[in-house]
């Protein structure tokens, strides 16, 4: 941005048609290219959350307690303050707590200062919004003020765009020559 910036201050204090028009084209590409992400952060949010999804019911499903991805989910499920994809009910379809047999859920999912030993007949010692829910609501916050500094800066882009067809019809209407061309010339 800032050698952009540099062909544009350039381009200005020298008077020159062809710099402007540099400068013009590169933001022109820039600002095509912040207003494609606008509209295709809005066309694909939905899937976006569908994929998130997909994409964390397959790690859970993967869950043994052990591998790194069941480290993963430990901490999703203690930092989100989340259990399950959808509830904490997810749980009794995985392997891990058919192999496991005694009809408990990850310690991950324990509210803190419970005394929870994970067992699914005290349910008012889990958390019981899914961690998809709550990922959710995360990604959207940021997804949002994403889209509010795309935003911000196209329409920065567009008034620069708009200044420099201005400079350059100005000029070109007036026929205007620089008091100083004579005197450094």
């Amino acid at each position: 941005m800032f050698i952009i910036g540099l062909i544009g201050c350039c381009a200005t204090f020298r008077e020159s048609r062809v710099g402007l028009g540099l400068f013009l084209a590169i933001i022109l590409v820039i600002f095509i290219a912040e207003v494609s992400a606008f509209v295709l952060g809005f066309v694909y949010r939905e899937k976006v959350k569908s994929d998130v999804q997909d994409t964390m019911r397959s790690v859970f499903e993967k869950y043994d307690g052990k591998n790194p991805e069941s480290t993963v989910v430990d901490y999703w499920q203690e930092q989100l303050r989340c259990c399950g994809v959808k509830n904490y009910s997810d749980w009794t379809t995985t392997q891990w707590f058919n192999s496991t047999g005694n009809d408990t859920v990850p310690q991950s999912c324990c509210q803190p200062e419970t005394n929870c030993t994970g067992r699914l007949d005290q349910p008012q010692k889990l958390y019981t919004r899914g961690c998809a829910q709550e990922l959710d609501i995360r990604l959207q916050s940021v997804f949002s003020y994403a889209m509010l500094v795309i935003l911000g800066f196209a329409i920065v882009k567009f008034f620069g765009m708009l200044s420099v067809c201005v400079l350059t019809c100005k000029k070109e209407e007036s026929g205007y020559q620089p008091l100083y061309s004579g005197v450094f010339a």
